[in-house]
C-alpha cells in the first residue's frame, strides 16, 4: 500500500474578487466561493489520489465574514483523512483587504471526495503519513464526523422515525403542525 505526506497534496489558490463575482451590495456571492472551494478540493484530492476525483459530500459551510469586491481570496486545501477510495479535504477560505493588509477567516469546510478511474469506477487512494499531532487530530476529527453523520442518518431514517419522540421539540419552533 502506498502512503503520502499531507504536504505532497496541499494546494493554495489566490484570486482577486471582481465585480462580476458580487451581488448588488458589493459582496461576493456565496455560490461563487463554493465553486472555488469545489475546484480546490478537486485539485487537492486529484493530486493526492493521482486520479480524477469527484465531490461526494460537503460538510457544513458557515459564511463567517463577507468578502468585498477588490479583496484577495485565498483558499487552502489539505487532505485530512483517507479511506479506501475516499478522502476528506479540509478547506480554509481567507480574504485580504489589499489596502490595509487585514486578513479575515471567511469559512472552513470539509469536502469528501472519491477517486475515479477512466471508466468512472472508484479506485483505492494512497493512505496518509501522519507525522504531527495536528495531522492526527484532523484525521481523528474526520473519523468522529463520519460516525456522527451515520448516527444522524440512522436516527432520522423514515422507516424508524418515531414522531412522538420529536413532536414536542418541533412545536417549540416557528411551525404550525396540522396533522
Amino acid at each position: 500500500m502506498k502512503f503520502k505526506h499531507i504536504e505532497e497534496s496541499q494546494i493554495t489558490m489566490t484570486q482577486l474578487m471582481l465585480p462580476s463575482h458580487s451581488n448588488f451590495r458589493g459582496n461576493i456571492h456565496g455560490g461563487f466561493i463554493l465553486n472555488l472551494m469545489d475546484q480546490i478540493a478537486f485539485a487537492c484530492a486529484s493530486k493526492h489520489s493521482e486520479h480524477y476525483s469527484v465531490t461526494a459530500s460537503v460538510n457544513k459551510v458557515d459564511f463567517l465574514n463577507t468578502i468585498a469586491v477588490g479583496e484577495l481570496v485565498t483558499l487552502k486545501a489539505s487532505i485530512n483523512y483517507t479511506g479506501r477510495t475516499s478522502m476528506v479535504v479540509g478547506l480554509r477560505v481567507e480574504s485580504e483587504d489589499i489596502h490595509t493588509g487585514v486578513i479575515k477567516h471567511c469559512n472552513s469546510s470539509y469536502f469528501t471526495m472519491v477517486a475515479k478511474d477512466k471508466d468512472y469506477n472508484s479506485v483505492e487512494v494512497p493512505g496518509l503519513i501522519l507525522d504531527t499531532e495536528d495531522s492526527i487530530r484532523r484525521f481523528a476529527r474526520s473519523i468522529k464526523r463520519q460516525k456522527q453523520a451515520r448516527k444522524r442518518s440512522e436516527n432520522f431514517n423514515s422507516t424508524d422515525f418515531k414522531i412522538e419522540e420529536y413532536l414536542e421539540e418541533v412545536r417549540e419552533h416557528n411551525v404550525q403542525i396540522t396533522l
